[in-house]
């Protein structure tokens, strides 16, 4: 397929200074006649820096490299972003316009510490990404899609509630085999995620079969895309349809394409990797019985949070192989310890069940004991008496709203015979 530039429509190519980048949530750009153009930029383009970068270091165990990230960005020309995007090794089209360059602002200005730690987080995984494409046969560009939808993040959480990597929802991605349940949710495993995102890729190809039209319909739907279709008139390409599409999926595209920008040309912006310490190497283990994270770092003397890093599917800390084997992920070099100590490991689960058990029946135990003895009110003998002087057994039981023969049977009484000072159950 020849690589050459694509024309763009003349309601959104636009005089630079005529652009005005809102650095919340949208892009509004206005054309020469006036005209407003509302674009938001995806979710997590507008992520909380501190925030992101709490998530690395505690997450991804990325670390500062030898080189700085350089505080501002550099001034470049326009022809020069046009060369750039033209010289990228893709087989999509990677056009140039206002809406394109307001993405890339946004990446290599306010989000340049962002992109600092993605480039070292995607040392771990954009191996994984590019296997998934290559399998399915799909452009390798592809492999930024989880930038721009989930800033390399695996737990992340839109306000849709899509999670993950791929930032699947629930029902897309049940259809695709991922599990979803209070103990795991595969849309995080980023292996099983990222197949299941090829096949999706592949199957909106197949319908649409223009690539800018597969990554909007990623975004908002197929519908959503069929509907702008129609709309427009039967138009099937993405720059033609562009007004209407819905705003985010309006700045989806452009984007998708200044991820693919920033990720290949950000030497040239002067930003630098983060360094991660997250293997590169793992391997799996199959476990056919529950096993906490704990019990493995306890034992094999791992890092927990390197543990769940590498498992995040799970969502309760815990292997759940007792249903069905399952997968643990570990760094290549700790696999043998992990498998020679591993009757260790399951040894250990078993004393923290028992030991769990054993609290219980103490808690159970404790309580019943407690609850013969409740106070006025209780259920269980919950209200006792003392005999008084001159007491029978007929004043205390009207006192206390009851019967004779009660009383002698809650105290196994023989007769009516009683003793000033005896302490009584009435209840």
């Amino acid at each position: 397929m020849a690589l050459v530039p694509m024309t763009v429509p003349a309601q959104i190519v636009m005089e630079d200074d005529q652009t005005d980048v809102d650095l919340d949530d949208e892009i509004i750009l206005t054309d020469q006649q006036g005209n407003i153009d509302e674009i938001e930029f995806p979710e997590s383009m507008g992520v909380n820096m501190d925030s992101l970068m709490n998530l690395y270091n505690s997450k991804t165990y990325l670390t500062e490299s030898g080189c700085t990230t350089a505080a501002e960005d550099v001034t470049i020309d326009r022809s020069e972003y046009v060369s750039r995007l033209y010289r990228m090794p893709t087989v999509m089209e990677m056009p140039y316009n206002d809406v394109v360059r307001a993405c890339i602002d946004r990446y290599t200005v306010r989000m340049r510490r962002g992109v600092s730690y993605m480039l070292g987080a995607s040392n771990f995984y954009m191996p994984i990404f590019e296997e998934a494409l290559e399998t399915y046969e799909l452009p390798l560009e592809l492999k930024y899609l989880p930038v721009i939808e989930s800033a390399l993040n695996p737990t992340a959480v839109s306000r849709a509630g899509a999670t993950g990597l791929w930032q699947f929802m629930l029902g897309t991605g049940k259809m695709y085999g991922l599990e979803v349940n209070s103990l795991i949710d595969e849309r995080r495993d980023p292996v099983k995620a990222s197949y299941a995102a090829a096949r999706y890729l592949r199957d909106l190809y197949n319908i649409f079969g223009d690539w800018n039209l597969v990554i909007a319909a990623y975004n908002c739907g197929p519908e959503n895309i069929n509907k702008a279709i129609r709309r427009s008139g039967g138009e099937t390409d993405y720059w033609k349809i562009y007004p209407y599409l819905p705003r985010e999926t309006r700045g989806y595209v452009p984007a998708f394409i200044a991820a693919n920008y920033v990720m290949t040309y950000y030497c040239e912006h002067n930003i630098c990797p983060m360094r991660s310490e997250l293997p590169v190497k793992t391997d799996t283990v199959m476990l056919d019985r529950n096993v906490n994270f704990s019990e493995i770092a306890h034992v094999c003397g791992l890092d927990m949070d390197m543990i769940r890093s590498l498992n995040p599917a799970y969502r309760r800390d815990m292997v759940p192989g007792a249903t069905r084997p399952m997968p643990l992920r570990l760094p290549l070099t700790d696999i043998a310890s992990f498998i020679d100590a591993q009757d260790s490991v399951f040894a250990s689960h078993q004393e923290t069940k028992r030991m769990e058990v054993e609290l219980n029946e103490s808690v159970i135990k404790n309580s019943k004991s407690s609850g013969g003895r409740k106070g006025k009110g209780g259920k269980k003998g919950g209200t006792t008496v003392t005999v008084r002087k001159g007491d029978t057994l007929g004043a205390i039981a009207r006192r206390n709203h009851t019967t004779v023969n009660q009383i002698k049977k809650l105290n196994g009484l023989k007769s009516n015979n009683i003793r000033a000072g005896k302490k009584l159950r009435v209840k």
